[in-house]
C-alpha cells in the first residue's frame, strides 16, 4: 500500500469505528475493553487525539506524566475521555479526511492504531468487525519490525506466525496460524485473539 491508501484506509475506518460508536448504549460505552483499565469511552477518546495533537501539548503532557510514555497516553486518554460521547464521536468522524499524524507517530502506527483499537472495543461487546486484508498485511508487518511497545518478536520468539487467509507469515518455530487480522492483535499483544488460533495458548 502507499501512503495515499493507507491514509484512504484510515479514513473509511475512522469513519467506520465512528458509526460504530455511535450506535452503542450508554452501558455498552462503560464496557471494559482489551486495553487493560480501559472502558470502550476511553479507547475511544484515545482515537481522536492524534490528528489534533501539537509537538507543544505532546511536551507537556509528557512532563504532566513525569516523562513515562505509557502513562502520557493513558492520562491524555482519561481526561478526553470526560467528555460527552456526542462529542467524542464527533471528534472521530470530524478526523476523516485530516492527514496528519502526533508527534513521533508514523504513518503505519496510525493504519494499527484505528484497526486494533476498534477491535479492542468490538470484540469485548461481541460486535464482528474485520480489518481490510491489505491493511492487516502492513499493520502485521509493521508490529513484527517494531520494538516498543509490543515487542513482538521478542514475545513471539520461537513461533512461525502463518495466515490462513492472506499471503502473509514471518517468524521461525512452532506454527501459530489463523486469520490475519487475529494474528495482528495477537503481535499487538491482545490474547483474546487466541481463541481463533491454532499452536498457541494463553
Amino acid at each position: 500500500m502507499d501512503t495515499t491508501q493507507i491514509w484512504q484506509t484510515i479514513d473509511s475506518e475512522r469513519a467506520a469505528t465512528a458509526e460504530l460508536l455511535a450506535g452503542l448504549s450508554d452501558a455498552e460505552w462503560t464496557y471494559p475493553s482489551l486495553c487493560e483499565g480501559w472502558t470502550v469511552r476511553e479507547v475511544a477518546a484515545h482515537l481522536t487525539l492524534a490528528p489534533h495533537a501539537t509537538i507543544g501539548g505532546a511536551i507537556r503532557d509528557f512532563a504532566r506524566a513525569r516523562g513515562s510514555f505509557n502513562r502520557m497516553i493513558d492520562q491524555t486518554a482519561r481526561r478526553s475521555a470526560r467528555r460527552p460521547t456526542a462529542e467524542i464521536v464527533a471528534d472521530l468522524r470530524g478526523s476523516v479526511g485530516v492527514h496528519k499524524l502526533a508527534p513521533g507517530q508514523k504513518l503505519k502506527d496510525c493504519l494499527m492504531d484505528i484497526m486494533v483499537h476498534t477491535q479492542d472495543m468490538a470484540l469485548p461487546l461481541g460486535i464482528e468487525r474485520h480489518m481490510p486484508a491489505e491493511a492487516a498485511i502492513v499493520a502485521a508487518d509493521h508490529l513484527w519490525q517494531i520494538g516498543f511497545p509490543f515487542h513482538a518478536r521478542r514475545r513471539l520468539a520461537g513461533h512461525r506466525l502463518v495466515a490462513t487467509d492472506a499471503d502473509w507469515s514471518t517468524g521461525e518455530g512452532t506454527e501459530v496460524s489463523g486469520p490475519i487480522e487475529a494474528l495482528v492483535m495477537l503481535l499487538a499483544g491482545r490474547s483474546a485473539a487466541i481463541p481463533k488460533l491454532t499452536g498457541i495458548s494463553a
